[in-house]
């Protein structure tokens, strides 16, 4: 398997799965053992290139699990159903890094791992739209460097957000969660762009809207654009949470950034090439009263010149969904797709996930892309 380490769980196991990095938790690999896995993971913190995994698959594997940054497209589909291999699950909601339609062709069913990651990444989207809006990382590191000489009437002020509006791009699950938060907690208006309505999302508002009005409270508002620049014209702060496809690439550019208010502020917490960086450097240069925080980026782990050093742009690296409990259930999805498809288990069809967390999880597969594809029977 190369210079990377690896370490091997229930070395007797029937079923040889490959898991690409170390995953949290133990229940992970309880489920994988239960299926009867020997389960070989690679501890090394580097990413592994397309060989390194095609090398690990070997010449007899039965599944993989893998991760968002590592390209997983017909050569590595085709090593993995050429070695034995009938499953993959990406350790992610998101599978921009998986060729999905390869996978189909060669017969290999995708798994990923949604509904354990919606109010853990929207949570941190609130936190970065607040840490830009008060100017949290520039305020720190002042007070680190030993500058901090006293309160000033004018020391970092920043841009106060009740009752102002909030533009939501793509209002799925993740995008409407983030809209309640800022609705409810923090009674901002709510405008979204996104192909299809989202009429419980609007009904929610609306009934919180008239609770307020009956306590003699402002109301809040709900209301979907119809284009994105109507929405970047008019939100004070935008926050996105579109997939990522040729129609997102680079959605966000020098020229709808100019569209957007002097002082607005930027989210980011879906894919990092929605945004094109190199633009956004230069208008945050040019523009310092505007503002973005950023989960993710273009080309990661690299970022573009000159971001780093942007005192108007909070950055963190890529941790959205990093609490435990996130992050744990997602290795005990991608595990149960893993041994649900060994076992010869149905597909789920239910878009609530989180029996699998319990102590009786169904026995289903919870989450496989292209299991209508495939033709995989579908669970009651």
């Amino acid at each position: 398997m190369g210079t990377y380490e690896w370490r091997v769980h229930h070395p007797e196991g029937r079923f040889r799965v490959v898991v690409t990095k170390e995953l949290p938790g133990e229940r992970w690999l309880e489920i994988l053992t239960a299926a009867d896995c020997r389960v070989e993971i690679c501890t090394s913190p580097d990413v592994l290139t397309v060989e390194a995994i095609q090398s690990a698959i070997g010449t007899s594997c039965h599944a993989a699990i893998g991760q968002l940054t590592e390209d997983w497209g017909a050569t590595l589909f085709n090593a993995l159903r050429e070695a034995g291999g009938t499953a993959y699950s990406n350790y992610a909601v998101g599978f921009n890094n998986v060729d999905v339609a390869a996978a189909t062709r060669i017969g290999i069913p995708v798994g990923n791992t949604p509904g354990v990651l919606t109010e853990t990444t929207a949570e941190m989207a609130v936190t970065l739209t607040f840490a830009a809006a008060r100017r949290i990382g520039e305020a720190e590191r002042y007070l680190r460097a030993g500058r901090y000489q006293g309160w000033l009437p004018t020391l970092f002020l920043g841009e106060l957000l009740m009752g102002k509006t909030v533009g939501i791009i793509g209002a799925g699950r993740i995008g409407a969660t983030y809209a309640r938060m800022m609705a409810q907690g923090h009674h901002m208006n709510v405008i979204y762009y996104d192909l299809y309505p989202n009429p419980q999302l609007e009904e929610d508002l609306a009934a919180y809207s008239a609770l307020q009005t009956t306590r003699g409270q402002t109301p809040v508002t709900c209301r979907r654009m119809d284009t994105i620049e109507a929405l970047l014209q008019e939100a004070d702060c935008v926050s996105i949470h579109t997939v990522l496809d040729d129609t997102t690439r680079h959605m966000i550019n020098a020229e709808r950034l100019g569209m957007m208010k002097k002082n607005a502020i930027l989210v980011n917490t879906s894919r990092g090439p929605v945004i094109k960086e190199d633009d956004l450097v230069a208008h945050c240069r040019t523009h310092p009263d505007f503002r973005a925080g950023l989960d993710v980026f273009e080309n990661e782990p690299e970022m573009a010149a000159g971001l780093d050093a942007l005192d108007n742009v909070i950055i963190v690296p890529h941790i959205a969904s990093a609490t435990s409990w996130t992050r744990q259930g997602m290795a005990t999805l991608a595990a149960s797709n893993v041994a649900g498809l060994l076992m010869g288990y149905p597909a789920w069809n239910k878009p609530d996930i989180l029996p699998f967390l319990g102590d009786a999880p169904p026995q289903a597969a919870p989450s496989i892309i292209n299991a209508e594809a495939l033709g995989l029977a579908m669970a009651a």
